[in-house]
């Protein structure tokens, strides 16, 4: 039942933006909770990822003395990836194409990882 409410939530972050190519939700350890990935797009492998890049964020924040970690944006040559924490258990991972509008992006992704923060 969290499941499709989780991925009901991703399906409307998904479709505010044709650059958002993919997104889900993982917990703190790296477990996928719900996605809307693309075919082929290995799910345990992008929640491995956001799992370790979010706690080297948060580590890199303290230690460097930023504050809490609020977001991750790794940006490749085929575009983004947007991390951001859903509450202290969860993850919200976005990856957008490389032409994104990224002031609408992190605005669309706070709204979502309000409500999945809300919903956990």
């Amino acid at each position: 039942m969290r499941a499709d409410m989780l991925k009901s939530i991703l399906n409307e972050l998904n479709g505010t933006s044709a650059d958002i190519e993919a997104s889900g939700v993982i917990s703190t350890d790296g477990l996928m909770m719900a996605a809307v990935l693309p075919q082929g797009m290995d799910e345990d492998r992008v929640g491995a990822m956001s799992a370790a890049m979010l706690s080297l964020g948060d580590r890199t924040a303290q230690e460097l003395e930023r504050g809490g970690l609020e977001q991750v944006l790794i940006k490749g040559n085929k575009g983004y990836v947007l991390m951001t924490h859903a509450g202290h258990e969860a993850v919200l991972t976005v990856m957008a194409k490389p032409n994104a509008k990224l002031g609408l992006i992190f605005l669309d992704v706070k709204r979502a990882a309000e409500s999945i923060s809300a919903m956990i």
